[in-house]
């Protein structure tokens, strides 16, 4: 969980890095609960501040309009009204939104899209998700849109969501480090271990890297054909590979395409603090003054 308090220009201010609250009977309402008591704490130590706004947004399924978690598999709440009940408690209206979501769509005001409007942003850490943009809006859906992680690619796996060959079996940064593991009998700690294994000369690193990076194109030349992307940017942990991950990326997306555009492919400017700053600039949208 993260939290800061936000000022009129947009900076962040005690940048708090906390575990999330789990209770398996009431899974949102300890959220709010600690939501409210944060909220409390910076009131405390900016006494001379009006906080004005809350933006909260959560992994998972989510209804923005209605401000509902309609579901999440790793923290277990089921349609939860995170929005009515933060206000109740706080007083304070509540931008709410998804967590991928709202950092693309940071990315795409003051990071790596400005200037674009036909931009995929993929978040690749121990699964994928993404944002989608067309014509600068970005694609909701319901709240289903965005769930690139999950889309069918050659080689994929068994997936823990019950369905077979999803992209994250092979492309997350999870996915790099179990299957090398499985492959090396060896225990890489993360993504990055088997990265330095693989340019080390590593044939079991090298193999599951490269098939990382031919799933991921897959998925991008599939997002391009369909949405005519004008870019792509990467985001969360892998993404830190950088010219590692980007340059083999590209070159085989460009393979790929015959008179298709070829995407950008480009890295976060927000980094891992895209989605607080989305909230942030979302809290700031509901009381925005001309």
């Amino acid at each position: 969980m993260k939290a800061a308090l936000v000022d009129d220009a947009g900076r962040l201010h005690s940048l708090l890095r906390i575990p999330t609250p789990r209770d398996g009977q009431f899974p949102g309402d300890v959220v709010v609960a600690k939501v409210a008591a944060l909220t409390e704490n910076y009131r405390a130590e900016y006494p001379g501040c009006a906080i004005e706004s809350i933006g909260l947004v959560v992994p998972g399924l989510v209804d923005e309009e209605a401000g509902i978690g309609r579901m999440s598999a790793n923290l277990g709440w089921r349609d939860y009204p995170f929005g009515e009940h933060l206000t109740r408690v706080t007083g304070l209206p509540v931008a709410f939104g998804h967590d991928v979501s709202i950092a693309g769509e940071a990315e795409m005001r003051a990071g790596a899209g400005r200037g674009l409007r036909d931009v995929v942003v993929m978040v690749i850490g121990t699964g994928i998700a993404g944002a989608v943009f067309c014509e600068g809006q970005r694609v909701r859906a319901g709240g289903y849109a965005g769930e690139i992680g999950h889309a069918e690619v050659p080689g994929g796996t068994e997936c823990p969501c019950g369905a077979f060959g999803c992209l994250e079996t092979i492309g997350s940064a999870g996915a790099i480090t179990r299957r090398y593991n499985a492959l090396s009998g060896n225990a890489a700690a993360g993504a990055k271990a088997v990265l330095t294994a693989a340019l080390s000369g590593d044939r079991h690193a090298a193999q599951v890297w490269e098939d990382a990076v031919n799933a991921l194109a897959f998925s991008i030349c599939q997002l391009t054909a369909i949405l005519g992307t004008e870019a792509v940017i990467l985001g969360g942990g892998l993404a830190q590979a950088g010219p590692a991950l980007v340059e083999p990326l590209q070159s085989r997306v460009e393979s790929r395409l015959s008179f298709l555009r070829a995407p950008r492919i480009l890295t976060t400017v927000l980094g891992q603090d895209a989605g607080l700053i989305g909230a942030g600039l979302r809290a700031r949208d509901l009381v925005a003054r001309p």
